[in-house]
């Protein structure tokens, strides 16, 4: 193992995939002289040249459709986004297309393509750059979704999105990228889609968190170990399509309560479709309705303190695993 920062780890998996296979190659807003808006392309124009690590105009339908054509031809492009906000300019080329293409052909072409996006607050950029719209991408069949919350899942993640010969929507958290984690050092290392992680054992109660939600779910965890004397277990998805719902549900028929965490809106969000999922195939086991803690339903606020009250936190998380232990 070695201990690398989230944005290093996702750079491992670009060089070993270009590195892997030559149709592979980059492009996007300041991928290359400047590094990336968050330095995860460090150093690849260096090594890779000019055709293989392109920089774009500030466009992103074209970026997005130039992608999903040389897909079609036999490359396989890795798009990066600046912020997840600015892909609901390329909406049209998503879902319409990198999503549709292989059914409306019949399967006769194929889109590999990975689109890379950091979304999430905390860093008060403004409603336009914060926002986390796992739930947005997740509706539309077609499209892979991954979100992971460790180093290790985004390098294993990441280099299994850029093998599979399906589109990926591939969301990272933008205050993960400086966060350190042990990462396998064994040359290879890959994270299978819709296999979800057990980050903490438990019995009192399930908690799922979303994104970054997963590492403030573990830490919510700890607190209601250590002043309330509860026993959470801490569920990452890691990828939202294709779902792992069997650990799910399994976890919630052995502590019949459950908590989701997401920072994502409430209406429509991830959170509201595993709910609808969990008492659908679990009802006879929950002894409290499914709780939710999102982010709240308003813009992004600018402003510090009210941004940092606009997206959970580990008292609420705390609160809401609690309320489902009370008679109800």
């Amino acid at each position: 193992m070695a201990v690398v920062r989230y944005r290093e780890a996702l750079n491992q998996a670009l060089r070993e995939e270009m590195e892997r296979d030559e149709r592979v190659y980059l492009m996007g807003e300041d991928i290359g002289v400047f590094n990336g808006a968050y330095k995860v392309t460090a150093g690849l124009l260096e090594q890779f040249g000019e055709q293989r690590v392109r920089d774009t105009p500030i466009s992103e339908n074209t970026i997005v459709g130039l992608g999903v054509g040389s897909a079609m031809t036999g490359m396989r492009p890795i798009v990066e986004l600046m912020t997840i906000n600015f892909s609901l300019l390329a909406l049209d080329q998503i879902v319409n297309h990198a999503a549709h293409i292989r059914y409306m052909f019949g399967g006769q072409v194929k889109v590999p393509m990975v689109i890379r996006m950091p979304q999430g607050a905390g860093h008060q950029l403004g409603p336009t750059h914060s926002h986390s719209f796992e739930a947005l991408f997740l509706h539309v069949p077609g499209l892979l979704v991954a979100a992971p919350s460790t180093a290790a899942d985004a390098k294993g993640l990441l280099k299994a999105a850029i093998r599979d010969d399906n589109p990926v929507i591939f969301i990272e958290h933008e205050y993960l990228y400086g966060q350190r984690g042990d990462v396998p050092d064994d040359g290879d290392h890959v994270v299978d889609f819709g296999e979800a992680a057990i980050r903490r054992a438990g019995d009192d109660v399930t908690l799922v968190g979303i994104s970054r939600m997963a590492i403030t779910a573990e830490r919510a965890a700890q607190v209601l170990a250590d002043e309330h004397d509860v026993s959470a277990e801490v569920i990452d998805p890691r990828t939202l399509r294709p779902l792992d719902l069997d650990t799910i549900l399994a976890s919630v028929r052995k502590t019949n309560r459950c908590v989701i965490v997401e920072e994502g809106w409430p209406h429509g969000g991830v959170g509201a479709n595993l709910a609808a999922l969990i008492q659908e195939q679990a009802f006879d086991h929950l002894d409290a309705p499914v709780g939710r803690v999102t982010g709240a339903d308003v813009p992004m606020p600018y402003s510090k303190p009210l941004e940092q009250i606009a997206f959970p936190h580990e008292p609420q998380v705390v609160d809401a695993a609690l309320a489902t232990l009370r008679d109800v």
